[in-house]
């Protein structure tokens, strides 16, 4: 078995065009991505930034498991796509000083795959299950006596020959990693020993995941131009770091090559991605809102079809951060508009409106 390591805006008056995703900040791995993302990814703690509060939890639970010589509980790391959740999982690795096999969980289809890669570890190696929210059912009953127990239950012949074998697993810790907590069983989340969302970073922590980045490059940036950057990355490292790589293209074939403040916002004003963040596809869903449907609540299921967009992109990819930010609530009756959204958009707030947030 292989083992994987893994700006037309709406127009008043006008439908919205069809407009897909600026890839550069869509959270998710592209193909560009991979090769770029693993020479700059952070080895150990002291490189890693941001998650403050997780990486002392797990520099104190590395620290007993070494004294004990045993390996760690398993993990469970959820959150939104993009901020550091299989980078977190290699430099737990390289504290524990073990190795690291990175599989997911649409890797895992048949219970072949499974068992061949549980077969496969040596003791207190780790197991990274990326998607581990996509596991098939068949996939996971085998996982629950190899996390609790390490062990697998394997039937060997046919009708009235068949029998049951127990194989011992040497003992191994669990990573799994999750944009959709909600969606995993119970009795999977439940034998997970540390379970934590990771969160958005601040534009203070992705200035210096950029000036970071830079330096590893060779990209000449001052302070001021890693925070244009930061400020426009939607709280994820991910897009920050594809953003740089745009944003020094530009310097380099208009300017000196050095990124600064004005230089920064000129170049991500010319990729449509906005003070906020937002690309094309977020303010055409904001507009579509604000004008057919008075600022809503309207169904998710008509948004995605009046901007061309596909419904699960949007839960997936446009919501965490929309929401995140203040620009948009989710009601029983549908999405709705903040008064944020009316100001950053540049329409009048209605005053039935403004009275409506001031009584949630």
């Amino acid at each position: 078995m292989s083992i994987i390591a893994d700006d037309n805006d709406f127009e008043n008056n006008n439908e919205p065009k069809t407009v897909k995703k600026n890839p550069v900040v869509k959270p998710e791995v592209i193909d560009l991505d991979k090769n770029f993302e693993n020479c700059i990814r952070p080895k150990s703690f002291d490189t890693y930034i941001g998650q403050s509060n997780l990486k002392e939890t797990l520099k104190i639970t590395i620290q007993a498991a070494k004294k004990r010589e045993l390996p760690l509980d398993h993990l469970l790391f959820y959150g939104p796509p993009g901020l550091g959740k299989t980078t977190l999982a290699g430099v737990i690795a390289q504290e524990m000083g073990v190795d690291i096999k990175i599989t997911s969980a649409p890797a895992l289809e048949r219970p072949r795959d499974i068992i061949g890669i549980l077969m496969s570890l040596q003791g207190g190696e780790i197991l990274f299950i990326d998607e581990i929210h996509r596991l098939n059912k068949v996939a996971e009953e085998i996982l629950y006596p190899a996390m609790e127990d390490f062990y697998l239950d394997m039937t060997t012949g046919k009708s009235q020959t068949v029998k049951t074998l127990r194989v011992p697993l040497p003992k191994f810790t669990l990573i799994g990693a999750t944009t959709k907590a909600g969606e995993l069983s119970g009795p999977l989340r439940d034998r997970f020993g540390i379970i934590h969302r990771l969160e958005f970073y601040t534009n203070k922590e992705l200035s210096q995941v950029i000036k970071r980045t830079a330096g590893i490059l060779d990209i000449e940036i001052d302070d001021e131009g890693a925070f244009a950057i930061a400020k426009r990355s939607r709280g994820t490292p991910r897009i920050a770091n594809r953003l740089i790589k745009r944003v020094s293209d530009y310097a380099l074939v208009k300017y000196n090559g050095k990124i600064t403040k004005d230089i920064a916002n000129e170049s991500l004003d010319i990729l449509k991605i906005d003070e906020f963040g937002l690309d094309t596809t977020d303010r055409n869903l904001l507009k579509l809102i604000i004008e057919k449907y008075d600022g809503g609540p309207v169904g998710i299921e008509t948004i995605a079809a009046a901007i061309g967009e596909d419904a699960r992109t949007i839960e997936d990819v446009c919501e965490p951060f929309l929401l995140q930010a203040g620009l948009l609530q989710r009601t029983p009756r549908g999405r709705k508009v903040s008064p944020e959204t009316y100001r950053h958009l540049g329409y009048k707030i209605k005053r039935n409106d403004s009275i409506q947030q001031n009584l949630f």
